[in-house]
């Protein structure tokens, strides 16, 4: 039997957006592997996609429509028809709005896939034309971008193979061996050229334990770091007065203001050494070009603004953007904008109602949004039970017998427990979409191999269902997943340089195509999209905002008693103890957030779960390696394997996030520790700025799930 080759893209969230080829033999999936050509991807893939098929063809995909017939949460089913559901789906929200208005429905959707269609169109169309409540979709990087945009413009990134040029590389905050793999083979070879790597991350991650540096600052200080650093650059003349002349607004504000910042102040907020600030700021002044390589986890504490603004100012500090191998990688998003209204199509929907912050589900669940109360949440895409912070009024929220819950899920989540109605999804195997990356350039078309599994449907095609059953005739809510592709992939050419001449016809038969970028390099023409049209170090629309308009970094109490601009703990956030940690969430290397985090093969990669304490807080508390250990706050406790070890430094504790809640010992992960305080940038979340205390377990008290 002939075998069939189907191309595609991996949809998770992951900056490389890598190429897949998908062998197909009698309608089903024989061979998953990576596409050779792709130029990124370069025939091979992370250790989380390799297995994909086992994900497909899981034994508990969901297959067909289901109806809670028994308590929220108990898992208790009927299987009913796509009828029936769409049927009960539409009377239900028919009945909310006459009675509420339309904006006591909350869509829920995030990145289970990054498609321009499953992702994108999903959630934007339907609900626009709904008149649904907006969801303020900043959990990740709201804050990075906010900064980004502010300081800069614009996010843009060098090329991965750029960093052969740099002499010093700094990843700051950053991970990419488990976040970003396919950067890491232009890194390794940029080190064997003689450029130098420094890692700085409160953990000793993978990517820490092949540079020639490792710093550890105390988590939340990196905005007092870089400003430390931007101080002794001035100290030490090694800025570019003739290059911050040119293109920055704000400069000699700022330096008046890094006299705030000298380096024995910086080394009693950060907790580090004052000779390694010295030495930091010595070898980022003097090896050029150096590139700051940073990513979403840097900024998901209570200053993630700030801190990113303030990394911001380096490269402009010392001349470096528009420099092969120097300035900031950050994101790609911004080379390419789709079109607003052919998205969205707001011109045909009733104006935009409220927003509501995804980091504060709990509460809004449970009456922070009252008017209108929410009485339907429609989940897609995401896993809120499990990834959101705070997780015990999540819980409670999903709980409440006049919510009426719907998620459209591949497998029974930890959220889908506690819905009302079940829909069955598709995987990327099942669907068409069109992704973007957001490290790279390339835009990549993924075809459906094989047709849905059971009665699996696509997001867009379960948008589609919904609009024409709430009698919604706008053509555009009826288009297939090829037309909306082609309206949007036009109408933003007719704006965007960079998509001339890149077609709908061109994407299903090449695959995967660049963006016509004038330069690789970003800002090589000393142009910023900003109001000025320079790096703005003073931004005025942050004035304008109420924010502070240069980077800073004001300290809690407990980080810097003696300065006269130290704060109090924001709302809801936890008092220090004396004997409490600092609890770091990062990325699990085998898990995409929650996506695929119930994959038998990739948890026994992964491990039991696991909280690392340094050798130094272990012995305090008595806590050996394999010991069961309990990390507790007033928002809640988990508890998990411990694992003694230095990749941690003292006052931190560090357990990856994905977990999914049922499928861990006592039926909790982190998040039930986290706070859902906002940062002080776009709604950001805070996961990194959670205190918690540590408790040695007897090997028989775990407690189980009630």
């Amino acid at each position: 039997m002939t075998r069939q080759l189907v191309y595609g893209a991996c949809p998770h969230d992951c900056p490389d957006t890598c190429g897949v080829v998908t062998e197909v033999e009698g309608g089903r999936a024989v061979a998953f592997y990576a596409a050779a050509s792709h130029p990124i991807t370069d025939n091979w893939l992370c250790a989380k996609v390799r297995p994909y098929l086992n994900h497909v063809y899981h034994p508990e995909r969901l297959l067909y429509p289901l109806r809670r017939v028994g308590p929220k949460g108990r898992g208790q089913w009927a299987r009913i028809t796509w009828d029936e559901a769409i049927g009960e789906i539409v009377d239900r929200w028919r009945q909310i709005i006459a009675t509420y208005g339309a904006e006591a429905i909350l869509p829920y959707s995030y990145s289970g896939t990054l498609g321009l269609v499953q992702m994108g169109v999903s959630s934007a169309r339907l609900w626009n034309r709904l008149g649904a409540s907006q969801l303020k979709r900043t959990i990740c990087g709201a804050a990075a971008e906010f900064a980004v945009e502010m300081t800069l413009g614009i996010r843009q990134s060098q090329a991965y193979q750029d960093v052969r040029h740099s002499q010093l590389i700094i990843i700051w905050g950053h991970n990419p061996a488990t976040t970003a793999p396919h950067f890491m083979p232009h890194l390794k070879a940029a080190q064997r050229n003689g450029s130098k790597l420094i890692v700085i991350d409160p953990r000793r991650t993978k990517t820490a334990r092949g540079a020639d540096w490792h710093i550890a600052p105390r988590p939340g200080s990196d905005g007092a770091l870089a400003l430390g650093v931007a101080h002794l650059l001035v100290a030490e003349g090694w800025q570019d007065e003739n290059w911050l002349e040119q293109y920055t607004i704000g400069w000699p504000e700022l330096r008046a203001r890094l006299a705030d910042y000298p380096p024995e102040r910086v080394a009693a907020l950060t907790d580090l050494p004052e000779g390694d600030i010295r030495e930091l700021a010595r070898l980022y002044g003097t090896l050029r070009p150096g590139l700051i390589k940073i990513a979403d986890g840097l900024q998901r504490n209570r200053r993630g603004g700030q801190t990113v603004r303030a990394i911001c100012a380096l490269p402009a500090i010392t001349g470096q953007y528009g420099v092969a191998g120097g300035g900031l990688a950050y994101s790609t998003s911004g080379s390419i904008r789709w079109d607003s209204e052919a998205m969205n199509h707001w011109a045909e929907c009733p104006p935009p109602g409220r927003s509501v912050n995804m980091n504060r589900l709990g509460a809004a669940l449970l009456g922070e949004v009252n008017d209108p109360p929410i009485q339907s949440l429609f989940v897609f895409g995401a896993n809120p039970a499990a990834s959101n912070p705070h997780t015990g009024p999540i819980l409670q929220g999903l709980q409440r017998d006049d919510l009426f819950t719907v998620v459209h899920e591949l497998f029974m989540t930890d959220t889908a427990d506690y819905a009302d109605i079940v829909l069955p999804a598709t995987s990327q195997l099942e669907q068409t979409d069109l992704h973007k990356a957001y490290g790279h350039t390339y835009l990549t078309y993924n075809a459906p191999a094989i047709a849905p599994l059971g009665e699996g449907k696509s997001n867009w095609e379960l948008m589609r269902l919904l609009a024409a059953a709430l009698g919604f005739t706008e053509p555009w809510l009826q288009q297939n997943e090829d037309e909306a592709i082609a309206e949007i992939l036009a109408a933003t050419a007719a704006h965007t340089p960079a998509l001339q001449g890149i077609t709908l016809e061109r994407l299903k038969a090449e695959n995967t195509i660049p963006l016509n970028l004038p330069a690789s390099i970003p800002f090589a023409d000393g142009h910023f999209p900003t109001p000025s049209g320079k790096v703005e170090l003073f931004c005025e629309r942050l004035a304008d905002l109420g924010l502070d308009p240069l980077p800073g970094f004001i300290p809690d109490a407990d980080d810097d008693p003696l300065s006269p601009n130290a704060q109090p703990p924001g709302n809801g956030s936890f008092i220090p103890h004396p004997s409490s940690f600092i609890l770091v969430s990062a990325a699990a290397h085998h898990f995409v957030s929650s996506s695929l985090a119930n994959q038998p093969g990739l948890l026994r990669h992964e491990g039991e779960p696991f909280v690392e304490i340094h050798p130094q807080d272990a012995a305090a508390h008595g806590i050996r390696s394999g010991d069961n250990v309990r990390l507790e706050n007033e928002r809640g406790y988990c508890e998990l394997k411990a694992v003694v070890t230095e990749n941690v430094r003292p006052g931190v504790v560090a357990s990856p996030k994905g977990r999914w809640q049922k499928l861990t010992h006592g039926g909790r992960n982190v998040n039930w520790l986290t706070s859902d305080e906002l940062a002080d940038m776009a709604g950001q979340s805070t996961f990194h700025s959670t205190q918690v205390r540590l408790q040695l377990r007897a090997a028989d008290d775990w407690e189980l799930r009630e």
